[in-house]
């Protein structure tokens, strides 16, 4: 259960990649004689955070491995801002995303699954992590995901968050309303 009054003081949405947005597997290879790396990417997470930015939120990534695939998923998501920190240090890097959008760490959310994530989990507003987090991600998480990462964690968190926020039939019924359904009135 996300509380209310705490989904509604959140300006700024935070998501790590590899095992919250993806399952956590690479695929490694290579393709036409270059090395490769894929991701698998749950199509309904992509419709959570369309939700939560339709709901007038900034979204953000923040990412430990760099890599096309994430940078792709995220241009294709249309995030505020993307950032790949190879050394794993997302706190800096989030912090500056705190500030560039005007927000402060108590009007942000975070969602992660391993320990890269706990500096940032141990400073949100409104820490979150997925259903195959460590154990330390889950103890600091004030909401836990049933979904795994990459298999639909961030499109339940943006129902549930939009649910407390209060605002759920509203984004749902403009986006119905946006693809011709003219019975969502």
């Amino acid at each position: 259960m996300i509380e209310p009054a705490v989904a509604r003081r959140i300006k700024l949405v935070g998501f790590d990649v590899d095992g919250t947005m993806t399952d956590g597997g690479l695929y490694i290879g290579t393709a036409g004689g270059q090395p490769a790396e894929f991701k698998r990417f749950d199509i309904q997470d992509g419709l959570g955070v369309y939700l939560l930015r339709a709901a007038g939120l900034v979204v953000v990534i923040v990412t430990g491995r760099g890599g096309d695939a994430a940078r792709l998923r995220a241009e294709e998501l249309q995030v505020d801002e993307f950032a790949a920190e190879t050394g794993a240090r997302k706190l800096p890097v989030f912090e500056g995303m705190l500030l560039r959008h005007q927000s402060r760490w108590e009007e942000a959310c975070f969602i992660g699954d391993d320990l890269p994530d706990l500096p940032l989990l141990r400073r949100v507003a409104l820490p979150v992590a997925v259903a195959n987090a460590c154990r330390e991600v889950k103890d600091a998480a004030r909401f836990t995901t049933a979904a795994g990462g990459g298999r639909g964690a961030i499109r339940e968190f943006a129902e549930v968050f939009l649910q407390a926020r209060g605002v759920w039939t509203d984004v749902v019924r403009n986006y119905l309303r946006e693809r011709g359904d003219v019975t969502a009135s």
